[in-house]
């Protein structure tokens, strides 16, 4: 599968390799960067497993991993994918979404989501995008809610937590008769 590079003037989504994602460890340290996700990537080797399964999922045609590089702050920012990549029904998922603390609240994230929103509509032509946000995590299902995506729905303890806990998982959704006024409305300044 041929992974593309997505960019504009604020942000770059490259692919996500075994040889970029060093870029990554130190913000992969951070305290609490992934707290609300099943992953751990706080050491190297944890780091380097989830890159891998990354990759892995590239073969197999379900996931397109990128690293994120702030182009204003000219660092790499952390990692995000489309996963869950249905081929036959047009539904993907983006998530696994992480940047570094400096760069969020700075508008990174928002520009990354409009080119991947872009591409899995406009490119791949895909009907829907999917989002899957842990209940509790507030700040995520806001900034979710105001790329224009519908809460369809909340799975109940469905997924098992590094700590134990067991996760109640928020469903949001865009449709792809719903792109067109979300790009003019929520994105009209990056067009």
């Amino acid at each position: 599968m041929n992974i593309p590079t997505l960019e504009n003037h604020f942000v770059k989504l490259s692919p996500l390799s075994l040889s970029n994602y060093k870029n990554l460890i130190d913000i992969a340290q951070e305290e609490n960067l992934v707290q609300y996700s099943p992953s751990k990537i706080d050491t190297e080797e944890d780091l380097l497993a989830y890159v891998q399964t990354a990759i892995d999922g590239i073969t197999q045609k379900t996931t397109i991993p990128f690293i994120v590089y702030d182009k204003s702050k000219k660092a790499y920012a952390g990692s995000t994918r489309f996963g869950l990549i249905n081929w036959k029904n047009k539904v993907l998922h983006i998530g696994w979404t992480w940047i570094g603390n400096e760069f969020q609240g700075s508008g990174l994230n928002t520009q990354m989501k409009f080119l991947m929103l872009q591409y899995a509509f406009e490119t791949l032509n895909f009907n829907k995008v999917e989002f899957r946000v842990d209940k509790r995590n507030v700040r995520s299902r806001k900034a979710v809610e105001k790329l224009g995506a519908k809460l369809e729905g909340i799975l109940r303890k469905d997924t098992l937590m590094l700590d134990g806990f067991k996760r109640s998982t928020c469903c949001y959704g865009i449709l792809k008769e719903e792109w067109t006024v979300i790009k003019s409305s929520t994105f009209s300044s990056f067009i």
